[in-house]
């Protein structure tokens, strides 16, 4: 990585909810408000919008953890802001705390909250990962 990623660097995701944003089991949508699958989608985008402008070229990130605490409800039509912060950085890791604000009339409403980890890894080394794991006999073999 960059020497220019720094504690406390920040990026951020804003959305609006959508129908396909909702929780739904075999297509049928089970409460009109922002899924964890899509909390969980949005925070490892805002995190990676933290360590792309320090990746080198040769370099790629990879996810390696999330964990969510999905805390309060986000109707559909209304607006999420996920925030991500860096937390803790090494080498090849990249720690951020994310946090999923409900934005509404009366400001903000925390709606979840969590960590997300990504590796840095060579992009051929990554490559590789990627090959070996295209090569690996099906559990049905």
């Amino acid at each position: 990585m960059k020497p220019t990623l720094a504690l406390g660097a920040q990026a951020e995701v804003r959305i609006t909810v959508t129908e396909d944003m909702c929780p739904a089991f075999d297509g049928v949508v089970v409460h009109r408000v922002y899924s964890t699958w899509s909390m969980a989608h949005h925070m490892e985008l805002a995190a990676r919008k933290v360590l792309t402008p320090h990746l080198e070229p040769h370099e790629e990130g990879i996810g390696s953890h999330l964990s969510i605490d999905h805390v309060a409800p986000t109707p559909l039509g209304h607006v999420v802001r996920v925030v991500a912060e860096a937390i803790e950085f090494g080498p090849t890791t990249l720690v951020c705390a994310v946090t999923a604000y409900h934005v509404h009339a009366g400001g903000e409403t925390v709606a979840g909250r969590g960590k997300q980890v990504q590796r840095v890894l060579p992009k051929t080394t990554l490559a590789g990962l990627i090959e070996r794991a295209t090569h690996a006999p099906s559990p049905s073999s």
